[in-house]
């Protein structure tokens, strides 16, 4: 087990400091925009602005989760720049502190930032955001989810096509219609029902149900009030369409998709998602890696402020890159280990690029 030396205390102390007052001011100024954009939404049916509120605080551990690396890069930059100001930095280096000695203390730091937004990623995220979703799809009479088409959710089982009209916060179902093929892809029978909710342990309880079977050229109907469905589709696949897949948990990416693949459909977008959520934790090295240049200039008129203003205008860059080339990645069937790490791999080079510009110097 290491022992840290006083610098390193110190160093680390100054940095995780820094980073923490970043990330509180930004929580504090996404959290206000946040609330004013639900207040468009105060007053409809049973949401009050309690529940406003209510829903803005849950999301504060996914702003965390994002914002950790941003806060990491310019808590790191204000950091660095002001011991290099005091000249904190200068007698550290003349007593013999080497550039590799101070970037090892300061991805301790970020290791303990990593652990903490993976925490926050898979621990405190999913369910926030799930509790948010449900308390205002509630207050507001919402579905849940309707799969972005006028004709409601569609989802493939196997040989079943299912088309799920409403998805409600419950977790139950409204205008249920699955379409059975056979081995051939004929259809093989057409099942409608009025509702269905689900009872354990892998089946839901259709209601109002009729089923149109086909037979070689003749068909028949079947009626009946109530229906036994056995199905892979449970209330935890449909409510990973309340979340979105970057703050959904490993398990939950894993498992659904997984379930895309078994059934043959497009998982691009998800296993993105899973490779960011493996990945994304690490970014706070990388961050740190990129303010330790900047730490090592001497600027004392204005040299701190455009420096968070450079660090502030990186963590934007990274933030719009990451989303880039998700999309693209999807768009152009990217590998998705590629379209996952490529922002934080550029990062990478560029930090490691301006330390070797550093040294040479």
């Amino acid at each position: 087990m290491f022992k840290l030396n006083t610098y390193q205390r110190y160093l680390m102390r100054e940095v995780l400091a820094a980073v923490l007052l970043v990330l509180l001011a930004f929580l504090a100024l996404f959290s206000f925009f946040n609330f004013v954009d639900e207040l468009r939404n105060v007053g409809r049916a049973d949401y009050t602005a309690g529940r406003a509120a209510l829903f803005v605080a849950l999301g504060l551990p996914g702003l965390v989760y994002e914002l950790i690396p941003i806060a990491a890069l310019i808590g790191t930059l204000y950091a660095l720049s002001t011991l290099a100001r005091h000249s904190e930095l200068t007698v550290l280096r003349a007593s013999g502190l080497a550039t590799s000695d101070l970037l090892i203390t300061l991805f301790r730091a970020a290791a303990l930032l990593a652990l903490l937004t993976f925490v926050f990623g898979e621990v405190l995220v999913p369910f926030s955001e799930r509790l948010a979703q449900d308390i205002k799809a509630k207050a507001l009479s919402k579905v849940v989810a309707r799969g972005g088409l006028e004709s409601g959710l569609w989802i493939k089982d196997g040989r079943s096509f299912i088309n799920i009209r409403k998805v409600n916060p419950d977790a139950s179902l409204e205008g249920v219609r699955i379409y059975r093929f056979t081995a051939e892809n004929a259809l093989e029978s057409v099942t409608e029902a009025a509702a269905g909710r689900f009872q354990l342990p892998d089946q839901w309880l259709l209601k109002g149900v009729q089923k149109t079977v086909l037979a070689a050229d003749r068909s028949h109907v079947e009626s009946s009030d109530e229906m036994a469905w056995q199905s892979a589709v449970n209330p935890d696949l449909l409510s990973i369409l309340t979340v979105a897949p970057e703050r959904m948990s490993l398990y939950g990416l894993y498992n659904y998709n997984r379930h895309l693949v078994e059934n043959r459909q497009k998982a691009e977008r998800y296993q993105i998602a899973l490779w960011k959520k493996l990945v994304y934790p690490l970014t706070a090295l990388v961050m740190v890696a990129l303010a330790l240049p900047f730490g090592y200039s001497h600027d004392r008129v204005g040299g701190v402020s455009l420096k968070i203003f450079a660090g502030v205008m990186m963590g934007i860059l990274f933030y719009a890159l990451n989303g880039l080339f998700s999309n693209l990645g999807v768009i152009n069937s990217w590998p998705p280990f590629a379209s996952a790490t490529a922002p934080a791999a550029l990062f990478l080079l560029a930090a490691m690029s301006m330390l070797w510009w550093v040294e040479r110097r």
